[in-house]
């Protein structure tokens, strides 16, 4: 597992950065997993600033007790991800990460990846009580919902990004034959329930060939009014801007029917919509 094969995101990047900071400043000479936790807190955005509030962290105290805790040699081991050795937990905490977003057909590592890792690998049990260990699974490695509002939203210009258009009713087996061959079967019964109504706010994204590589929905899941998804594209074309245009689509759509806000039901990768659309977390009560 290299950093030229595995895409972080930004937050991800961060985390890094700040955790080789946190090595640097104490009496540790190598990063450990303990340091990856405490940068996650200090973080303190999207679904860590929740995490953190809910969890109750105290940075300082956190940063004392890793200090004291006791120093057992490690090897001192080099990963592409860092620019600091690290020890052979933090290669098994990143190598877990990737599993995970590979499980979930992702392509970057998210903090919901590396949350997880670093709970189910148990390198930082000394460090959370059971009660903050739940927490942080149920609200940091969890699809959450977001919202984002559309009143006075700047609509960026995708005409020339990807082809795009509204289905109709031709497109019925095309769509639900790559539904059904790239995602779940809850999406498989979201597209069917979808051809039921009159004119379907589901777009589709074609290839040069005319083959779709991804779709988007809006006010079709359970018939849920402002509702934005599912949204999917095939593996092999992310990153490549179709989700971006295919979410402003929508959005667009929404926007011009009437709607203040957009709900985005189940984000998986929240922060593509954090970056993508100014979308936020709602927070659990």
């Amino acid at each position: 597992m290299t950093k030229s094969n595995t895409k972080l995101t930004d937050r991800i990047l961060r985390i890094i950065r700040n955790a080789e900071c946190e090595v640097k400043s104490s009496k540790n000479e190598v990063l450990r997993p303990e340091h990856l936790l405490l940068a996650c807190f200090q973080e303190n955005t999207g679904t860590l600033g929740e995490i953190t509030l809910k969890c109750n962290i105290d940075l300082n105290s956190l940063r004392n007790l890793i200090d004291q805790s006791d120093i057992v040699p490690v090897q001192n081991l080099v990963s592409e991800f860092f620019n600091v050795s690290v020890s052979s937990e933090v290669l098994a905490v990143m190598e877990l990460a990737t599993e995970y977003m590979k499980k979930y057909n992702q392509v970057y590592l998210n903090v919901g990846h590396l949350l997880k890792a670093l709970i189910n690998k148990n390198v930082v049990e000394n460090f959370l009580t059971e009660e903050q260990k739940q927490t942080i699974l149920e609200l940091g490695t969890t699809s959450r919902d977001m919202i984002t509002h559309l009143d006075h939203y700047i609509f960026p210009d995708t005409t020339k990004q990807i082809i795009v258009r509204k289905i109709n009713r031709n497109d019925y087996i095309n769509l639900f034959n790559f539904v059904n061959h790239n995602f779940s079967s809850d999406w498989i019964q979201t597209i069917k329930d979808a051809f039921v109504l009159i004119e379907p706010s589901i777009f589709i994204a074609l290839d040069k060939d005319g083959e779709i590589v991804g779709f988007a929905c809006y006010d079709v899941y359970k018939n849920k009014k402002c509702y934005f998804g599912p949204m999917g594209v095939s593996l092999t074309k992310r990153i490549n801007g179709i989700g971006f245009s295919l979410l402003h689509h929508c959005l667009k759509d929404m926007n011009e029917i009437g709607y203040e806000y957009a709900i985005i039901g189940g984000a998986g990768p929240i922060e593509f919509y954090e970056k993508t659309c100014n979308a936020v977390v709602i927070p659990r009560a």
